[in-house]
Parts: structure tokens; sequence; C-alpha cells
């Protein structure tokens, strides 16, 4: 069993390989001072900065735990901006934890979650919204959404807020100086085109909301909940759509006695979606709990695929379905089964409350064909907003919306500020700049940067 170090050492380490069997394994150590502790784990050999050092790895007695590569990076050059070690040995989980267990003998402590990109940040070695990146990337379920934290790793995404937080310093100096000048602020203003910076600060920042909306939407996805009532096609149109048999079909009304969770992806966005075990008031125990889980996934659902029998119609037990969603939840229609009423696929839109459900539009599509899949997939796409990938979109995150969205009131509150309002319009782009710079890291609160980091894995 690992033997932790509990003290507040400064020197973290700890395994920044997957678990499980592999080829190679990484012990990742960073600290201050870090020769001397290399030289212990390798019996005396000094590394170079930089450079691949072959080695045995040896425990207190000098008896070899393992052999491969150590990597000396120097501070400031290095991840963490501080002394990095990466011992790379065999990816075994018993001799990784051998070589962790001598590192916390060597005086290191096990890293908490994200400690290493929170050291990045606090050296100044990348901003947040880099920071988060490095678990985006980690966690990317499309190349789409690699590609587009690879984007904001490198900048992209901070290059953006840190011009619009240059051009807002640039007028709160204009506007506040003018407040020492009070005779003449109003000619100084208009002179300095300050009306005019204000409205093209409205436009970029409203270009940066747009572009992040749609990072966040390649992020996150979309939730998608299939309801209606039992034996009507819920699981077979997510079999369908997972292109896999991930859901029981047979004939016999109320299989799915639990949710079914699938994700696919559509032109790189992920979609997750649930297959309720019906939405209805039950005396079995077992059916109750899938009942409770499909009543959650409803309330988190971005759209409700809204399957209906246009033979039955609107019965009591879809009815009772539709009482239970949410009102603004969006709705589509679904009529599945063209194939045996030989109807041809196709969307028709709601028009003066000719779909009861009270969905926005209706697809009739055969999940069996496959025909009006593709359909129902960029029906979906347009209801998150999705405009498709783009040469320089980047990966952003809810918060990161919350903060441009804050931004932009302010701004519009400063825009409707007259001119014996200075003291107030100064006061708005004061705390439009806090809120863009929340983005990036320079106004963040200390709790906020815990539960930023706490979600990264160990190793990271």
């Amino acid at each position: 069993m690992l033997s932790t170090n509990t003290s507040k050492s400064p020197t973290i380490a700890a395994i920044a390989t997957a678990t499980g069997r592999g080829g190679v394994g990484v012990i990742r150590i960073s600290g201050k001072d870090l020769l001397p502790f290399a030289q212990q784990i390798t019996g005396g050999k000094t590394p170079k900065p930089r450079t691949a050092l072959y080695t045995d790895f040896l425990d207190q007695n000098g008896n070899a735990i393992d052999n491969g590569l150590l990597l000396y990076f120097a501070a400031p050059a290095s991840f963490t901006g501080e002394d990095v070690i990466e011992l790379q040995g065999h990816g075994g989980q018993i001799v990784l934890q051998m070589l962790l267990q001598r590192c916390l003998e060597l005086g290191a402590r096990i890293a908490e979650a994200g400690e290493f990109t929170k050291r990045a940040f606090l050296n100044n070695k990348l901003d947040l919204a880099q920071a988060e990146s490095v678990a985006d990337l980690i966690d990317a379920s499309s190349q789409s959404a690699a590609r587009m934290a690879v984007r904001s790793l490198k900048g992209a995404f901070s290059q953006h807020i840190h011009s619009l937080v240059e051009d807002l310093i640039t007028l709160r100096m204009l506007v506040e100086a003018t407040l020492d000048f009070p005779e003449e602020e109003i000619d100084f203003l208009e002179e300095a085109d300050a009306k005019g910076k204000l409205a093209r600060l409205q436009v970029q920042l409203s270009t940066v909301l747009q572009q992040a909306g749609q990072g966040a939407i390649l992020r996150e996805g979309m939730n998608v909940v299939l309801v209606g009532a039992p034996n009507v096609g819920k699981s077979s149109l997510l079999n369908a759509l997972a292109g896999d048999d991930v859901a029981i079909v047979t004939d016999i009304a109320g299989t799915t006695r639990d949710t079914v969770r699938e994700q696919i992806t559509l032109d790189g966005v992920p979609i997750h979606i649930t297959d309720t075990a019906g939405l209805r008031q039950t005396d079995d125990v077992v059916e109750k709990i899938g009942i409770e889980r499909s009543e959650k996934a409803v309330q988190n659902a971005d759209v409700a695929l809204v399957l209906i029998d246009p033979d039955e119609g609107l019965n009591d037990t879809t009815h009772e379905i539709l009482f239970r969603l949410p009102e603004n939840l969006k709705r589509i229609e679904i009529h599945n089964k063209i194939d045996l009423r030989g109807e041809q696929a196709g969307l028709q839109n709601e028009v003066s409350g000719s779909l009861k459900s009270g969905a926005d539009m209706l697809i009739k599509l055969s999940a069996k064909t496959g025909e009006g899949l593709d359909l129902l997939k960029q029906t979906l796409l347009d209801a998150i907003g999705w405009q498709g990938e783009s040469e320089g979109l980047f990966l952003a995150r809810t918060r990161h919306i919350h903060a441009l969205q804050a931004a932009q009131v302010e701004l519009e509150n400063a825009a409707l500020c007259g001119n014996n309002q200075l003291e107030l319009l100064a006061e708005h782009l004061r705390l439009a700049q806090v809120a863009c710079s929340e983005i990036t890291g320079e106004f963040t609160a200390d709790d906020l940067l815990g539960v930023i980091f706490s979600r990264f894995c160990i190793g990271k």
C-alpha cells in the first residue's frame, strides 16, 4: 500500500499516465531545486536540462526499481515554471506505485488534482482560459473539439480577451481623465471619439461572444431525450441514431424500465441522447427508479423528441408525458414507422397550433429504414444553433459565456449614460473589464480556482 506524504511539501509528484497496463508509464515531479532529488533516485547521476538520461531508478537501498528515461526541465523553462522531472519507466501499475513511493520517501507529496497546471497558471506560464483548455483537450470527445481545445491552449481565445481588455482600458483612461477637467470633459470625449470607441467595443464583444457560444456548443454538446408512449419506437430510434443496438427492442410495451444513454457525434458536436423509461405514475419499485432518472434527464435536456403514433394521436399516456415536460423545453414531434404507412420522410413546421404536442415542428421518419434520420440530425444541430466548424474557432465554457454576457450588459449600460454621467460610465467600463478579465484569471476568486483545477486528473 502506498504510504502518502501528508506534509505540505513544495515538491509534488504523481503518476501522469492513465491507469492500466502500457508500454510506458510516467511519474511527474515539480518543485524547487530538484537536481539533488534526481541524483538520489539515479545513484548520483546529474541530468542535463532538456536531455534524456537513460538510467536505473533506485530505491533507498540502491536496488533498481525500474530503468528508463529521466527528463529534467530547469526552472523557469518548464510546464509549471518550477524544476520539473519526468521519470519514464515501464507502464505497469505496481512498478509505477513503487516509483511514486520512492518519490514520497525523497520528500515529495502526492499532487492534488490539477496541481501541476495550477502551478503553471500561478507562475504565469499560461492564463486561466489556457489552463482550462488542457483539461478540455484531454476530455475532447471529437476531433473538432480536440482541434478547438488546442487553439485555446495556444492562446486564440485569450488573445481575443486581451484585446477587449486593452480597448476597455484605453476607453476608461479617456473617461477617467476627463473627470479631472469637468469644464472640458464633453469636448475632450467627442474629440477622442469615445462614443465611436464604445460602439466598436460592443461589436467586438458581440463577435467574441458569438464565437465563444459556438465553442461552448462544441465542448458541452446537447442533451436530447426521447419521450413517448410505450412501444412507439423510442428504442428503435435510439438504436438508429447510435448505429448500434444499445437498447432492447421488442413488441412488448414498456420494455425499457431504465434510462438508456448514448452519445453520438454530429459534425463534431457531442449529442447525448437518453431513451427514457416512461414518465408516469407507478407502484413498481424498480420501474419507479427508472422513471425518476427519466425525469432528471428531462430536466437537464435541451431538446425533447416526442414520439407519437399518428394512428393513435395524443392518448392519455402521451398527455401525461407532455404534462411532465418543462414548458420551456424545446420539442420536436416525431412520427416514426413511415415505412409501414407508405409515407415520405419530411419536416413540417408548427403553424397556428397544428401540432397539439406543443412542438415547434414535426419530422416524419423511419428508424427501421433510416429515411428522415439525416433530416433529424441536421434539425438537432440547428436547434442548438451550431453553425459548423470554422477557422479560428476556439473552445469555450459556460463560465466564459456568462462572463462575456455580463460584460455585454455593462457596455449596453455604458452606452445609455448621458454626458453628465461620466462617473457612472467609468464604473460600467470598469465592471466590463473585470468580467472579461475573469476569463483569463486576472480577476478570479480563489474558490473558483479550486473548483476549476479540482476537475483535472491528478497527474495534470
